[in-house]
């Protein structure tokens, strides 16, 4: 066992038995470095990776290269998912160095922490003009040894173009309908209108784009918008992307098309993922959509939900062959008509096959397919084929199951607390919001550190109900707070507005810039080579918007100028960036269309057991206004003072009976007590 046997982290136990000297992230390494006289290798990745798999089984786990990278560089290993602060500022070097990033990122520092040489995957022989690992360890040695000033030279001049590349987001105004407009168009150059989705392979979902589709469309009524969002959302739906059995989506295509996944399943994309279909229904009344939802739903409760009440971060791609008994990617998830035919017999057999878009030549690698719904599938009785679909989902359960990440990734549960409080709202399972309120209560008392003596913070990790030791980003707070956010607004339940406070002020007071802009780590985190600081979304939102949209919410629900302005001055880099590179800045698009908007503020009265409150409070979650938010609680005549929701202060019912009131831009609609009229109050706005 090497020095990472005592941490908690899946990823670094992975490598716990490795030859390899592993040291985590710490000081303590880097003063190795320094008294040895030799150079850092940083190694970073994630526990579901495939090629993270492919690289540690080819080189760490092989004695010869083990022994070569323990006598000549100090080996530090990093799991991306606890330290996305480490991993943005390397992968901002790899990438402004050689023009693409991924992982797993391998990286040689000085004992300084600055980089002077990088890639991603080294195989262990040269191949597809790569050098091999062992190519590239030996030319950093010879230039270390040979070349010192050289190299000093080389990372101190990438540390000083690193720095040179700091953006004044600061001096743009906040986005307007003209931007929104700008980012529109440019979605629609490069809409894949025949496969849906945006660019060419590797094609991944477009969760935060796809919102603004739909919220764009709320508040302009713009067809084209609607289309592009619904037929991405059926082609992903339809492909092999999307698991067919089982629900939830794997974390990107390998074509065009989406048939053949890279297959890990992450939190954060079926978390968005829901979301985005259930708002398309909410929109369209889609029933694919609808189905879509709550099978992403049903899956994250059903292999992510950990026993302490939060979802787990992945499942992994590879998993054992029961035919061969290799470790491979997609093992556990593709199918031959052969196989199909022992688990459902000659008849229904060849119906799955077509059904699914079985061949015998195979979609995926040797001749196996992934399962797809092919737009010219055969018209099939859906009752059985329900039942193929579970017979075969009971046979793929008897096969060796994916490794799951057991960790807690705090932004990722935000994500995936406001998901599950929503789809059980709006689809009237109850059970989902209970799920959804566990998870919310494991990050309150397990991540939320308000100790007397420090200042409070939120931890980014937790693993079986010990929190790790790594301090939240800023995605964290903006994630968290947003579902505490929906959570508060399904359940009438006024304390997760107030958890909501305390993480935003906290945003407002040690990750906020003089100029309005946010930093990805508080002012008092660990010092790195550069404070990150990006506004762009990866797989899930960035932090920056995020914390934008949570800081909005917050305003409306409780007429704080501080996190209004906090929010405007922070979405100035969305009227910057969004008609630039609005693929990259899908959040910040949706935030902005919010702002636009008002948001409205919804505020429903009326005692909990009248049904006509229930019908209120229901059109109101319904409504499509972007980023409209909602409080329902008793009614509070002027006397009463102020209750848990602000919103809800001096509403009291109509003519006895339940009411809801609309309010936008500082005027009030008449109130209502006909959940019709209140969906027309909360429905698009037309010019």
């Amino acid at each position: 066992m090497n020095r990472l046997a005592g941490v908690t982290s899946p990823y670094l136990l992975q490598h716990a038995d490795n030859p390899v000297d592993w040291w985590p992230w710490e000081p303590e390494a880097f003063e190795e470095a320094r008294r040895r006289n030799v150079p850092v290798l940083l190694s970073v990745g994630y526990s579901a990776c495939h090629w993270c798999h492919v690289m540690a089984h080819e080189s760490f786990e092989d004695e010869p290269t083990a022994a070569y990278m323990n006598e000549h560089f100090v080996n530090i290993k990093v799991d991306r998912e606890e330290r996305p602060d480490v991993d943005a500022v390397y992968m901002e070097a790899v990438q402004a160095a050689t023009g693409q990033g991924g992982w797993p990122m391998t990286v040689f520092l000085t004992a300084d922490a600055e980089p002077f040489y990088f890639g991603t995957y080294f195989p262990p022989e040269p191949r597809h003009g790569m050098p091999s690992f062992t190519q590239v360890l030996e030319g950093v040695r010879a230039a270390w040894v040979g070349r010192p000033d050289e190299v000093a030279e080389v990372a101190q001049k990438i540390v000083r173009d690193l720095a040179g590349r700091q953006l004044d987001y600061g001096k743009a105004g906040t986005p307007g309908a003209e931007e929104l407009a700008q980012a529109l168009l440019g979605l629609t150059r490069e809409y894949d209108a025949v496969r849906g989705g945006f660019g060419g392979a590797p094609k991944f979902p477009p969760s935060m784009v796809l919102e603004f589709l739909l919220r764009h469309h709320a508040r302009t009524g713009s067809e084209g918008a609607l289309q592009m969002a619904a037929d991405t959302c059926e082609a992903m739906a339809r492909g092999g992307i999307y698991d067919q059995l089982g629900g939830g989506f794997a974390r990107y295509s390998v074509d065009r098309e989406w048939v053949v996944p890279h297959f890990e399943k992450m939190l954060y994309d079926n978390a968005l993922l829901c979301r985005v279909y259930a708002h398309l229904w909410r929109a369209t009344g889609s029933e694919l959509a609808r189905r879509v939802a709550l099978e992403t739903a049903d899956f994250m409760v059903r292999e992510l939900r950990t026993a302490q009440g939060g979802f787990a971060s992945a499942l992994d791609a590879d998993s054992e062959d029961p035919l061969t008994g290799e470790h491979v990617e997609g093992a556990y998830y593709a199918w031959t008509p052969a196989r199909l035919r022992e688990v459902l017999g000659e008849e229904d057999g060849a119906l799955a096959a077509g059904y699914f878009g079985v061949t015998e030549e195979g979609t995926f690698e040797h001749g196996t397919s992934v399962l797809q719904l092919p737009q010219d599938g055969p018209a099939v009785d859906a009752e059985r084929i329900a039942g193929i679909r579970a017979r075969l989902l009971a046979a793929r359960g008897e096969r060796p199951a994916p490794g799951r990440d057991d960790k807690i990734v705090a932004a990722w549960n935000g994500l995936a607390i406001a998901a599950l409080a929503e789809c059980g709202a709006y689809f009237e399972r109850p059970d989902l919001v209970e799920r959804a309120t566990e998870a919310a209560d494991l990050l309150v008392r397990v991540h939320f550190d308000a100790a007397a003596g420090r200042a409070p913070r939120l931890s980014r990790t937790s693993k079986d109900g010990h929190v790790g030791a790594n301090a939240g980003v800023l995605e964290d707070y903006g994630d968290v707070a947003e579902g505490f956010l929906a959570l508060a607004a399904v359940t009438g339940e006024g304390v997760w507005l107030e958890f909501a406070g305390f993480l935003l002020d906290l945003v407002l007071d040690r990750f906020t810039a003089e100029d309005g802009s946010l930093y990805d780590t508080a002012h008092d985190a660990e010092k790195l080579i550069r404070r990150p600081q990006d506004p762009t979304d990866t797989a899930a939102p960035s932090g920056w918007t995020a914390a934008a949209g949570a800081l909005l919410s917050y305003a409306a629900h409780t007429g704080s100028e501080a996190h209004r302005t906090a929010a405007e001055r922070a979405l100035a880099v969305v009227q910057a960036l969004g008609p630039r590179v609005p693929r990259f800045i899908g959040h910040g698009l949706s935030v902005a269309e919010a702002l636009l908007d008002g948001p409205r503020e919804v505020a429903v009265v009326g005692h909990p057991e009248d049904p006509a409150r229930a019908a209120l409070h229901r059109a109101a979650l319904l409504g499509t206004a972007p980023g409209a938010v909602v409080a329902v609680g008793l009614p509070q005549p002027a006397e009463g003072g102020e209750g848990e929701f602000p919103l809800l202060a001096e509403r009291t019912l109509v003519r006895d009976l339940p009411a809801a009131y609309v309010c936008r831009h500082f005027v009030c609609a008449r109130p209502t007590t006909d959940p019709v009229e209140l969906a027309e109050q909360l429905g698009a706005v037309r010019p």
